[in-house]
């Protein structure tokens, strides 16, 4: 059998490093004149299409299986950037994440270009270091003395790490034997948290009927005489309680459990303790809002997004937990050909099989990144001004006729309201008029996306009782003004009249 080595060149263009080089700069030439990396307020938001449209009319991505001209290549990309939303726009406010931190790109685009994988210090030397060292630093700020940490492909999965460590700890023959051997397992968490909850508990096996909601109070925090209520009926029904989720910034509210109390709870019937902080978590480096975080010391484990409000480059979530060691023991499997034990080096800065992951991209990096060259006051200031413009939403909206604050009060900055237009203005608020109210954010959020203006997301809250609400949400990217908040207003008032 022969193999024919001759190289068909058309098949490498690209592969030398002259090659890279201009196709990297069209490529930035590319997004600058399309406005992907700036903050231009002239930039659309969003040019929208309807699927079908989009598909059909605008972008042919159909793949080929030759190219005839490059040309072709690039104008497809123009009108992906094209019809691809802004984050980095002002007024993009849809989402619990925003415009991305230009140190943080700068950092996803080295560790992109290396293209290693973090499961092993010989293949990723210098990121595996930089991921410990940050590591280190939140540790510190959480409160936790001599604990270890991992970076997760999202704060859903870091959660799932929380569920499986708690699990791990109250019963480590659970790893061998599995959950059959024991009663049914129950988790606990307020009825507005994270859905990733429910998933988690379906994924371990734990099943979503174990996962118990407990009622929250006027604010959306949990309430601890009904975290103690359902825990002792779930011990009553001969089910073993194991896992306590305390929520540091609910999605939709923003609102914080109150930790110190359920963490007194925890250690009254000996269960895990997790904060989900994904959301949150940021305002650990405010001295004016921060108080909310107070007692993460008390817990076994937190979860953190940097991707969310401080703007690392997507994906970057954390966990972070009390006990040295035990990330490894649980998720152990000691691969041999990836761990071994007599390399030549120090096999404890091999991470790896910390993880459920196998490949594990470098996450760690784009924050190390910005931290290094923000540092703490840096953040500090981003997380503040970010918390001051939602606060000065809040206190302008309270005064303009039309809007309707869905809490009197908000911890995060996350603000929800309503908007009524003039015709449903001092009218009983019967059922009929909350019907007619509920149809109100959904036109008012189709005018706005239409026109490209301003993106801000909407919802129910069933549990509550609440019909659909705006949500408006400030992030540390690009840095909101107050002249942003106010446009926010005059939007929402402009395309609301005719609804």
């Amino acid at each position: 059998m022969s193999v024919n080595c001759e190289s068909n060149e058309s098949e490498f263009v690209g592969n030398d490093p002259d090659s890279v080089y201009k196709l990297l700069d069209r490529v930035l030439t590319l997004l600058k004149q399309e406005g992907a990396l700036g903050a231009s307020k002239d930039v659309p938001v969003v040019v929208f299409k309807h699927p079908k449209i989009l598909q059909t009319d605008v972008l042919d991505l159909d793949l080929k299986t030759s190219v005839e001209n490059e040309e072709e290549l690039w104008n497809l990309v123009r009108k992906v950037i094209q019809h691809s939303v802004k984050t980095c726009q002002p007024y993009f406010l849809n989402q619990l994440y925003g415009g991305l931190d230009p140190y943080g790109l700068a950092g996803a685009w080295i560790s992109e270009a290396l293209n290693t994988n973090q499961y092993t210090y010989e293949v990723a030397p210098a990121f595996t270091l930089a991921e410990l060292t940050v590591i280190k630093r939140i540790l510190a700020l959480v409160g936790f003395e001599n604990g270890d940490g991992i970076f997760a492909p999202g704060g859903s999965v870091a959660n799932m790490f929380a569920i499986t460590l708690a699990r791990y700890k109250m019963d480590p023959d659970i790893k061998r034997k599995g959950v059959s051997h024991l009663p049914p397992l129950v988790m606990f968490t307020s009825e507005d948290s994270h859905y990733s909850m429910l998933k988690a508990s379906h994924w371990l096996g734990i099943g979503t009927e174990n996962v118990i909601k407990v009622k929250t109070d006027s604010r959306g925090c949990m309430e601890p005489g009904a975290l103690v209520t359902s825990i002792e009926k779930s011990v009553g029904e001969g089910k073993k309680p194991f896992f306590v989720n305390a929520t540091a910034g609910t999605t939709v509210l923003g609102a914080f459990d109150p930790i110190e109390s359920i963490a007194d709870i925890c250690k009254e019937f000996n269960l895990w303790l997790h904060i989900d902080a994904c959301w949150g978590g940021s305002l650990i480096f405010s001295e004016k809002y921060s108080s909310v975080l107070n007692g993460t010391h008390r817990a076994d484990s937190y979860t953190w997004n940097p991707h969310k409000m401080l703007g690392a480059p997507l994906q970057c979530s954390i966990i972070v937990i009390k006990e040295k060691g035990l990330l490894h023991k649980c998720n152990s499997a000691a691969a041999t050909y990836l761990f071994q034990q007599d390399k030549f080096y120090d096999t404890q800065y091999d991470t790896g099989d910390k993880s459920v992951q196998c490949g594990r991209k470098v996450d760690a990096f784009k924050l190390w990144m910005m931290w290094h060259a923000r540092g703490d006051v840096g953040f500090r200031k981003l997380v503040d001004n970010t918390v001051n413009a939602s606060r000065y939403f809040l206190e302008k909206i309270k005064k303009r006729d039309g809007f309707k604050l869905v809490l009197p009060e908000f911890q995060c900055s996350n603000i929800c309201f309503w908007y009524i237009p003039k015709k449903l203005r001092n009218k009983p608020e019967d059922e009929d008029w909350w019907k007619k109210v509920e149809q109100v954010a959904p036109k008012i959020k189709e005018n706005m996306l239409l026109s490209g203006s301003l993106m801000i997301g909407y919802q129910p809250l069933p549990q509550r009782n609440l019909c659909n609400f705006f949500r408006l949400v400030t992030t540390c990217h690009p840095p909101p003004t107050f002249e942003d908040m106010d446009y926010v207003i005059e939007e929402i008032e402009k395309h609301g009249e005719g609804v």
